[in-house]
């Protein structure tokens, strides 16, 4: 020691302080290891997008899935953002989204990504497609979908613990519906470093289309990620196993990995129950060779493997087996896969030669082309060139007949497959997740729905060391049985999710009490949320529309929708009854033209024109007095009868704008129009400019004039029966035009009511008017066309009086 001492040229003292620095240092470190060894929180963030609504064609169950799916991953600890039907816009801005806040999650996140919809193959790269594509040429596809390598390429490039892509979008497609058509299903790629990517069916081949609720792939899948403890890789083998079960044999999902760290979507518990089938998933199993298991057995252990070893050892130990076919078919289909990958890779004129060669008919013959189109080469393979060297062997002339066309389909009844027998290495379902109740359909733009929540087995727990995210209510209730649901249903007044007994209802409702459903729907991206709010802004605008025109009096609210009964009259309005209403005698038959009179006690039924009555307070329903001729009560001006003079004309601004139909027939057909005070005299065809003024000169004033036929209210006789459902126009009034429509209200009621003339602000009473009203002539005996017209061309000049007289306008001379 003294010997070190000296060497250090440390003093004894010195060197004491710098051995308990040292040890206390070390202390810390040793305190600080455990934490640093379990690591921080992990984070798991998802994107879930649903695309049914397609313009080309609306797919079932893809909105569905993905809440399904969106749900599952909530209650593992996810923080999910997704959206439904959502065009090339919304698409590319969500997925610019979901990079953001993946780049900002740190390094120690869990990425997932699903979309269900259609998707599409296009020379070697996978496309997703948005509702609003328009795909009619095999060109159009990079320019109107979604190119999946972009985005997984993205997701490699951050530095997180590694990412999951999920595409339930192998189906049939409308697309490029052409003598050069796309290939059929996804192509078969190679993930990136720490990726995993899944298929909802086999490259090449497309899922059969089902009636919903849910597809098969999304209920296996959502079912595998529940039953925890499980690596991931087993997760999507065990989903492949389902999805065959499920459909029948007719799809087969497919997963690629390079996920090199340990995940799990959930735990377990130290003492789970064993399982209902033998263990398949251990190493001696696993790596038992195919012909030391019985047929059945064989066949589900080289669908659990999938690859192309197992299923050709599969052929050869069991050659005739009734799944032999099948087998057969999924080679072929996988084989031809890895060669288009190859050669798409490649990328040469050669390497499309080559591929030629082997499938001269083969699903991806015209993307071959279109790639020799573009190096301007031969169509046809030549003579002689340098023929790639694939991985795999030409196909043996056995497998031909399966790839022979565009697509290939695991149900085609040109093979004759034989179905699979009950699946083993798989326990069954659990009973409340075999059949999966329809979710509500959403109300908000863009909004998934929200499936009933099942919840998860007692023996699963959540993850541990994962950091939950805000306010996720699923994650921290997936054992409760009615917590989810009640949050769901009960908050927006809906019926309880079937299956509820009353009193999980209620125990759900305790525990849920002041939680908010908006904690269980799964928040939409940023951008798809400030678009659907802009939307939803501008709905009521639109509801509101057509506004009244300018000048115009608003409508009553009687007129926002054309009556097709006639309404009951109360009050005043009963009082003022028209003729023939409500049981009210008509006027004698001499008065009316060619029109039978409405049985007593019986309600006049509105004629087609009623519902312009019904939007305006000065116009007075006529239906029931209308005559079969329509030249019996022409308007002035019609037929070349005279015109009005301009101080009868309706003091509204503008309303000359309003119609413009020629045809005076057009009156009993007119459709209601919002916010116009009463129908215009051009819009049945009158000349605008008779020679009204003429008699507005030559007429004397009378203080009693205003109005037309208010002052001979007293007596129904005397009304004017307005020709083919309508009546005089009403005189401008100079003290308040705007209000001329509404005193129009009173011309033609049935009992007096002198004081009307100064009191145009009884809109209310312009209700009963939208009732069909009889008028009587101005005279009790019958009067030819002309001498109607004649008696309301000698009428209107009295409006001019109202110039005098009133209250406020100087005394008549």
């Amino acid at each position: 020691m003294p010997c070190l001492l000296r060497t250090t040229g440390l003093s004894p003292k010195r060197t004491i302080w710098t051995f308990f620095v040292v040890v206390l240092v070390l202390a810390g470190i040793a305190s600080v290891n455990p934490v640093e060894a379990q690591g921080s929180p992990e984070k798991r963030i998802a994107l879930v997008v649903g695309n049914a609504a397609y313009k080309a064609g609306a797919l079932p169950t893809p909105a569905n899935d993905a809440g399904l799916i969106a749900q599952t991953l909530q209650a593992a600890g996810f923080d999910v953002i997704g959206a439904r039907d959502l065009d090339q816009n919304g698409l590319r801005d969500a997925m610019r989204d979901f990079l953001t806040k993946a780049n900002a999650s740190g390094p120690n996140t869990v990425v997932f990504v699903y979309l269900a919809g259609y998707g599409v193959q296009y020379q070697g790269d996978n496309y997703f497609v948005p509702v609003d594509a328009q795909i009619a040429n095999a060109t159009d596809v990079p320019v109107e979908a979604l190119r999946i390598t972009d985005l997984t390429r993205s997701l490699a490039g951050i530095n997180n613990r590694g990412s999951i892509v999920v595409l339930d979008a192998a189906r049939a497609n409308p697309f490029v519906q052409s003598n050069q058509p796309l290939a059929g299903g996804l192509a078969l790629v190679d993930p990136d470093a720490n990726q995993l990517i899944a298929f909802n069916a086999a490259p090449g081949t497309v899922a059969p289309q089902e009636p919903g609720p849910y597809g098969s792939y999304a209920h296996a899948l959502a079912e595998m990620i529940r039953i925890g403890g499980i690596p991931i890789d087993v997760v999507f083998d065990r989903t492949r196993l389902r999805v065959s079960d499920l459909t029948k044999g007719a799809q087969i999902s497919w997963n690629a990995s390079k996920f090199k760290n340990a995940f799990t979507f959930f735990d377990r518990v130290s003492n789970p129950p064993p399982d209902q089938v033998s263990s398949y998933d251990n190493d001696a199993n696993r790596t038992k060779p195919i012909s030391d298991f019985d047929e059945r057995d064989a066949y589900f252990a080289a669908l659990d493997r999938d690859t192309m070893r197992g299923y050709e050892d599969f052929l050869a130990a069991y050659p005739n087996d009734a799944m032999a076919r099948r087998v057969r078919a999924i080679i072929a289909a996988r084989r031809e896969a890895i060669t288009w990958r190859e050669t798409s890779n490649a990328d040469t004129p050669e390497a499309y030669w080559s591929y030629l060669r082997r499938y001269p008919r083969g699903p991806h013959v015209w993307d071959a082309r279109r790639r020799l189109e573009h190096f301007e080469a031969a169509l046809e393979p030549p003579p002689s060139f340098s023929v790639i060297e694939y991985d795999v062997p030409p196909p043996p002339p056995p497998e031909i007949v399966y790839v022979d066309r565009p697509v290939l389909y695991f149900d085609d009844a040109d093979f004759g497959y034989a179905p699979p027998p009950p699946v083993v290495f798989l326990a069954p379902p659990p009973p409340d997740f075999v059949t999966l109740a329809p979710p509500r359909p959403p109300t908000d733009l863009y909004v998934l729905p929200a499936p009933v929540f099942v919840p998860v087995p007692e023996w699963v727990e959540p993850p541990r060391n994962v950091a939950p995210p805000e306010s996720n209510i699923i994650f921290n209730n997936i054992h409760n049985t009615v917590v989810n649901n009640t949050v769901v249903n009960e908050s927006e007044a809906a019926p309880a999710a079937p299956g509820l007994t009353p009193g999980e209802k209620l125990a759900g409702a305790a525990v849920v009490a002041g939680a908010g459903a908006a904690a269980l729907h799964v928040a939409l991206p940023p951008s798809v949320q400030k678009k659907a709010a802009v939307l939803q802004k501008q709905a009521p605008v639109a509801a509101e529309k057509p506004a009244p025109a300018a000048g115009l009096a608003p409508a009553p609210v009687l007129s926002v929708q054309p009556q097709t009964q006639p309404q009951a009259l109360t009050g005043n309005a009963a009082t003022h009854a028209l003729p023939g209403a409500n049981g009210q005698p008509l006027p004698p038959s001499g008065q009316l033209a060619n029109k039978p009179q409405a049985a007593p006690g019986e309600k006049a039924q509105p004629s087609k024109a009623e519902p312009n009555t019904a939007h305006d307070p000065r116009t007075v329903a006529q239906s029931p007095l209308q005559s079969e001729n329509p030249d019996a009560h022409m308007l002035p001006g019609s037929k070349g009868q005279p015109q009005l003079p301009e101080a009868n004309a309706p003091a509204v601004k503008d309303e000359s704008q309003i119609a413009k139909a020629p045809a005076p027939t057009v009156a009993p057909n007119a459709k209601p129009r919002r916010g116009v005070a009463a129908p215009n005299p051009d819009a049945h065809g009158m000349p605008t400019k008779p020679a009204a003024p003429e008699i507005i000169d030559n007429t004397p004033a009378k203080p009693g004039g205003a109005k037309n036929s208010e002052p001979q209210l007293g007596n129904p006789r005397h009304d004017v029966p307005p020709p083919s459902g309508e009546i005089a126009p009403p005189p401008a009034l100079p003290r308040e035009p705007h209000v001329a429509a509404p005193a129009q209200v009173s011309a033609p009621k049935a009992q007096p009511e002198p004081k009307l003339q100064d009191e145009p602000k009884i809109q209310p009473e312009s209700k009963p008017q939208a009732e069909p009203k009889p008028q009587a002539e101005p005279k009790p005996r019958p009067q030819p066309k002309p001498a109607i017209v004649e008696e309301q061309a000698k009428r209107p000049p009295a409006a001019e009086k109202k110039k005098c007289g009133a209250s406020d306008l100087p005394a008549c001379p």
